[in-house]
């Protein structure tokens, strides 16, 4: 955020800094926001108002495969990694305030992948949204996870499956699976 202020100071155009505290398309979708309002031209402000109240509408939540990259990233620590491998528990994660949180601790990937998509749901509602499926080498599941979320979400508007990159990717390993739902119209 520094280094982004930094140059915002210097720029030959007026910057406004902002924190999505998200990560993937849950920094994704404000952006999107940001640019369609700049489009039509209003003032920056406008722009910086539409990016936040995309900020506020928009939930990520995820699964991942396997306990050992949060523990290798620090995120887990080793008991519990290795407690949570025997029994082959899948958590479920969100962000909060900028924060990995655990949601649920899950049984199976079945399991965690059918709540997964239950979670999407609840938080679309009957309103508009658009939905993001991300993965990471898990893409038959996020194509048939894609395709569950269209039967099952009335106000879908727009649908991407897109893979998520090499910084989040370390952290969570492959067979991450995770599902970001914004307001169509925030």
């Amino acid at each position: 955020m520094e280094s982004a202020r930094a140059a915002a100071r210097d720029a030959p155009v007026p910057v406004e800094v902002l924190d999505s505290r998200s990560i993937a398309m849950g920094l994704g979708y404000p952006v999107l926001a940001a640019v369609r309002a700049a489009a039509s031209g209003p003032p920056l402000a406008a722009v910086v108002s539409a990016a936040r109240r995309c900020m506020a509408s928009t939930r990520t939540y995820f699964y991942v495969d396997s306990l050992d990259y949060l523990r290798r990233s620090g995120r887990l620590g080793t008991v519990a990694s290795l407690f949570g491998s025997a029994l082959m528990i899948k958590p479920l994660l969100h962000i909060v305030d900028g924060r990995i949180s655990l949601l649920e601790k899950v049984r199976t990937a079945s399991r965690a992948i059918a709540r997964l998509e239950d979670l999407a749901v609840q938080a679309a509602g009957d309103r508009p949204v658009e939905v993001a499926v991300q993965h990471l080498e898990a893409k038959d599941r996020a194509e048939s996870l894609a395709q569950r979320l269209t039967t099952r979400v009335p106000g879908l508007v727009d649908l991407r499956i897109v893979e998520v990159g090499a910084v989040i990717g370390v952290h969570v390993g492959p067979g991450m699976l995770g599902v970001t739902v914004t307001s169509a119209n925030p």
